[in-house]
């Protein structure tokens, strides 16, 4: 099977995007993990699949994979790709779509400067919608690891994530912390780790490790959900920059029960075609 592809990033966070409206795909968790290769394959965080939609509100259907080959639910920068993607290929002529994911539709528009903003949905805080063990919803949670105690903000944008804040993210224990807690029991469905250091109520530096990938660039969940904790944490305000190792994302968040707005780039790399 020969598939074309486009090799796009948004702030690092790479992604090999297919498109599957108009040729014939069929992926396994195999072929997944050998495009996502870095030195046998294309290389990639998430590998993209653009489909026509299953409901009729939708105008796509986006599906993401991790680079070990498992499908999830959310993927902020590959959806801010995933607009672009869809208007430089012609598929569509609006700037403004709805997309139909695993997580619920989301409303990505492509704006004058080229930037990306995404309505990320509202952000889910019950534990059993996380999900996340616990007897009852709070602003922290305590988290047992191998060498001791952390304490954690969680949080669902449609992918479940913990917030840690840490002094400097620099120094984070991202390498030791990030497996421990991405793969603890009380995650059911592993989790993206955020290490959020608050620089002011108007910028947060945040590192991710991300469930099925490692360490990413950039992860613009993990952007929404480091804004969410630290707004209910009363440590940032509504709108908020957030800075990772690839770049700015601009977050803005009106509090419980509204939908969160993620602002950033999204880039085109190259495009090719591969035999799978």
């Amino acid at each position: 099977m020969k598939l074309r592809f486009t090799k796009m990033h948004g702030l690092g966070n790479d992604f090999v995007v297919i498109d599957a409206v108009r040729q014939a795909v069929d992926l396994g968790p195999q072929q997944v993990r050998f495009l996502a290769d870095r030195h046998r394959g294309i290389g990639c965080d998430q590998l993209l699949l653009v489909e026509p939609p299953r409901i009729a509100e939708a105008d796509f259907r986006y599906r993401i994979f991790n680079a070990d080959g498992g499908e999830v639910e959310q993927c902020g920068n590959g959806a801010r790709c995933f607009a672009r993607f869809v208007v430089e290929q012609g598929l569509t002529d609006r700037r403004e779509i709805t997309v139909e994911t695993a997580a619920g539709l989301i409303h990505p528009r492509l704006e004058a400067d080229g930037q990306v903003t995404v309505e990320m949905g509202v952000p889910r805080l019950a534990p059993a919608e996380i999900p996340f063990q616990a007897e009852a919803q709070a602003l922290r949670y305590p988290l047992s690891l191998e060498d001791g105690e952390v304490e954690i903000g969680a949080v669902s944008m449609g992918n479940p994530h913990a917030v840690i804040e840490v002094e400097d993210v620099a120094t984070a224990a991202v390498a030791e912390w990030g497996p421990q807690v991405s793969g603890h029991p009380r995650f059911p469905q592993r989790c993206n780790v955020g290490f959020m250091q608050v620089v002011s109520p108007q910028q947060l530096r945040l590192r991710v490790y991300e469930r099925g990938a490692g360490e990413t660039q950039a992860c613009g969940t993990g952007a929404c959900a480091a804004a969410v904790v630290a707004r209910l944490w009363g440590r940032c305000e509504e709108r908020v920059a957030v800075d990772l190792p690839g770049g700015r994302l601009y977050i803005r968040w009106a509090g419980e029960g509204s939908p969160v707005y993620m602002t950033g780039p999204a880039t085109t790399v190259f495009e090719g075609s591969i035999e799978v």
